[in-house]
């Protein structure tokens, strides 16, 4: 996996960066598909259901942007 930083404006910004921003709003896509679905009652823990769901999504995003060869 090449990771190459990005200009924008003039500014260098890490691939990372990008990929953690796209996982924070698949996570809370998916969170509130599954608080509408299942409720907050079914959820033990919450903080650990929530990070982990993060570090899932951007894995997956690093994953499947190297992959392709985008960004």
């Amino acid at each position: 996996m090449a990771l190459r930083e990005i200009a924008i404006g003039g500014l260098y910004l890490s691939p990372l960066l990008l990929y953690a921003l796209s996982g924070l709003v698949v996570t809370l896509l998916i969170r509130a598909v599954l608080y509408r679905l299942l409720g907050t009652n079914r959820l033990w823990f919450e903080a650990w259901f929530d990070t982990a769901l993060f570090v899932i999504c951007t894995a997956g995003i690093a994953y499947l942007s190297s992959a392709t060869g985008t960004v």
